[in-house]
């Protein structure tokens, strides 16, 4: 009974100290990239103007295929979640909802590419690269991790666009049946 105890205990403390790894990898390895991209980003919102990011996001909003691509890919890389969303306010009322959801959609697929964009939920990129780099250390991999964000990205992109253009109509349809007007 005591060795069956002894070895829970180790098994507990375990978990803890596999997360103290974990955390260290973070703090010398991912945590300085995202700091350090968060910081150029701003740099660039500075040097480029606050004014001027505001007027390339309003054209963006302009027709369907930019204000659901686009737009939300701007909001998401300079503001990052969950300040993204307020580049809703370039939009008329009736495309709030689909920017939205565009733009709550995008926030995982550009994590690959740009990890600040949505720092507070990285660990789902960084589970699924675990696994992948496993597989290319194993040479088992079909794919880079690099061509996986990639991919991730540009799928992101696609879906964003059918979701917005989804909503955008479903909106319609509801603003109509309850009476609304946009």
């Amino acid at each position: 009974m005591l060795e069956w105890l002894a070895g829970g205990a180790e098994a507990f403390i375990g978990v803890f100290n596999e997360g103290g790894k974990v955390f260290i990898a973070f703090v010398t390895g991912i945590l300085p990239t995202l700091i350090v991209l968060l910081t150029a980003v701003y740099a660039i919102i500075e040097l480029v103007g606050e004014q001027r990011v505001h007027k390339v996001a309003r054209y963006a909003a302009g027709n369907v295929f930019t204000r659901y691509t686009i737009l939300p890919l701007l909001a998401v890389f300079f503001l990052t979640n969950p300040m993204a969303y307020t580049f809703g306010v370039f939009l008329e009322e009736k495309h709030k909802p689909a920017f939205y959801d565009s733009a709550v959609s995008f926030v995982h697929p550009i994590t690959g590419l740009f990890p600040h964009a949505n720092p507070g939920e990285l660990f789902v990129w960084l589970g699924v690269a675990a696994g992948i780099t496993k597989l290319v250390e194993n040479g088992t991999a079909p794919f880079s991790l690099a061509k996986l964000a990639l991919f991730y990205f540009v799928v992101g992109l696609v879906v964003i666009l059918l979701k917005g253009i989804v909503t955008e109509w479903i909106t319609k349809i509801i603003a109509r049946r309850e009476g609304v007007t946009l």
